[in-house]
């Protein structure tokens, strides 16, 4: 059965980093393009980056320079470096495998609060 199980939230003082990670199971991982993305309370839902197979990165501009994408393929993991969180970064941060079909974890809570 195929999951996406993602970890690394949690509550951030602004200013400070935190480091999400999606660990899939069940499909082969190289293969599929990886994407997060977060919704806030009585928000849509919002790609925040992705990377595909091969690599290649693409950020939403109120992110770029602050968080980035990685993976390995070695551990079937996607990782979301983030830096400088802002309140506003506040929301449950998914991860989403595409290939011929698109597969959701169940998201992680990122707050940002002082």
């Amino acid at each position: 059965q195929v999951q996406l199980v993602e970890s690394g939230g949690g509550l951030v003082q602004p200013g400070g980093s935190l480091r999400l990670s999606c660990e899939a199971i069940d499909i082969d991982f190289r293969l599929y393009d990886m994407g997060w993305y977060r919704q806030g309370p009585g928000k849509q839902r919002d790609l925040v980056a992705s990377i595909s197979s091969r690599g290649v990165t693409n950020y939403a501009d109120n992110v770029k320079g602050r968080f980035t994408i990685s993976r390995d393929n070695g551990k079937n993991t996607v990782y979301l470096g983030m830096t400088n969180l802002l309140p506003e970064d506040s929301a449950v941060y998914v991860c989403r495998a595409a290939l011929r079909r698109d597969y959701w974890g169940l998201g992680t809570q990122v707050t940002v609060s002082s």
